[in-house]
């Protein structure tokens, strides 16, 4: 029975409560299925939704952990990194420059920075792998890390971190496991790409460590499964970890090595991803001249890509998703350089809001944020406050920290205009937020 829960086999399950008499009936009244959809399980039906493996392990009496859907103490001590008690914190300039050095060294293969890789770099405990996988296997890794993301965008990543660390205990199983080459290529390129999710999901609830340790085994993941977008979607989402964290140099860093993967892939939405998150940091430093060659150089890039062909990693950057990011580095523009900037932020902001449905509230939040940023900027005080609100109640419905943090450029303009009764709602708002 522990065999077949940790494989995720229902069916097997099944059979071996039939086995020991309890019925179909019995089974469904336990899980909170229909009478048929048990039969259909026996009948060796797979069963792949979180939410449904984990309503048949709490109907069973089944600790969660067996079948790897828990962040439990044994998913902890596979996938998690832990520090000795001896060992003193490192200082955040050191991780960064541990991790540009090891990302260097996977992208290039260039020794830079010193040759330590890191003490965040994890290194899980193996657990024991399942004879020999398959295609299907991968498959399962691919659902489940589409289904997560999913989640993610929607809700956020408080919402779903803990079952995706919880499906990389599962996959990591896998990785010891026999097979043809080409499965565990696949499953290679899988994993760096759950592991991405990982990173990004911890990201966006403040775990910075946690996102850089996953942020640097997708790495090695995506560079062994030869998956050079993927490199160089790994290295754009730990560029915008260091963009958040108000520091546009390291992040130039990381897009830059991003560039590179993403060139030598032929994937010109990849080049997209970089130039437009590239055009961002420049922002950030005050370098307009820079920041419009890139913006410039986005459009190009995208107007050349193939979209049809895109892989998932990289698929999310759609027109919306231009646009998105056009307004945002306007937005970015006229609070450090020239407020007439505005008036590319705000259509560009408005056209992404628009187009944004109810499956992409996160991006669509931190969108109406910077709107509300602009419209405050060009002093239509009235329209930025109620802009400014419906941001503010999308990020109370997210279990995001990222999301409230971007809307500190908008509580800083508001406080700047306290004398208006709008501003000051709309600041006092925020302040409640715990944004302040």
């Amino acid at each position: 029975m522990r065999t077949a829960l940790a494989a995720r086999e229902v069916s097997s399950v099944y059979r071996l409560l039939r086995r020991t008499g309890v019925s179909q009936r019995q089974i469904a009244a336990m899980t909170g299925q229909s009478q048929s959809e048990v039969s259909e399980i026996l009948k060796g039906r797979q069963v792949m939704a979180y939410d449904v493996l984990a309503r048949i392990a709490d109907g069973l009496g089944v600790p969660r952990g067996y079948m790897g859907l828990a962040y439990d103490e044994v998913t902890a001590i596979r996938v998690a990194v832990t520090r000795e008690p001896s060992q003193p914190e490192e200082s955040e300039e050191v991780k960064r420059r541990e991790f540009l050095a090891h990302a260097a060294a996977v992208t290039v293969g260039a020794n830079v920075l010193g040759t330590n890789s890191g003490s965040w770099v994890a290194n899980p405990v193996q657990t024991p792998a399942p004879g020999r996988i398959g295609m299907t296997d991968v498959r399962q890794v691919e659902a489940a890390t589409r289904a997560l993301r999913s989640l993610d965008y929607q809700y956020g990543g408080g919402f779903c971190r803990d079952a995706v660390v919880a499906q990389l205990s599962w996959g990591q199983q896998m990785l010891g496991a026999s097979g043809p080459e080409h499965v565990k290529t696949r499953l290679q390129v899988a994993l760096a790409d759950l592991y991405n999710l990982a990173g990004w999901t911890s990201f966006d609830i403040g775990l910075t460590d946690s996102a850089r340790t996953h942020f640097g085994k997708a790495l090695e993941l995506a560079k062994a499964g030869g998956s050079e977008p993927l490199v160089a979607n790994i290295l754009y989402r730990m560029g915008r970890v260091y963009l958040h964290k108000e520091s546009p140099n390291d992040a130039l860093k990381m897009f830059q090595l991003g560039q590179i993967a993403a060139q030598e892939s032929g994937s010109e939405l990849a080049v997209a991803v970089i130039c437009a998150n590239q055009a961002w940091a420049y922002a950030l430093m005050g370098k307009k001249e820079q920041t419009m060659q890139l913006i410039g150089r986005t459009r190009d890039e995208f107007a050349r890509a193939n979209l049809d062909d895109a892989e998932d990693w990289v698929k999310f950057f759609n027109e919306t998703d231009v646009y998105a990011m056009i307004g945002t580095v306007h937005t970015v523009l006229a609070q450090t350089v020239d407020p007439m900037h505005t008036k590319f932020a705000i259509p560009a902001l408005s056209r992404a809001i628009d187009s944004y449905g109810d499956e992409m509230t996160r991006s669509k939040a931190f969108n109406l944020s910077a709107l509300a940023t602009n419209h405050l900027l060009e002093g239509d005080i009235d329209h930025g406050a109620r802009v400014g609100r419906t941001a503010v109640d999308l990020a109370e419905s997210l279990k995001s920290s990222r999301v409230k943090d971007r809307l500190k450029p908008l509580l800083q303009e508001a406080s700047k205009r306290r004398n208006n009764p709008d501003a000051r709602d709309l600041a006092d708002q925020i302040t409640n937020l715990n944004v302040a």
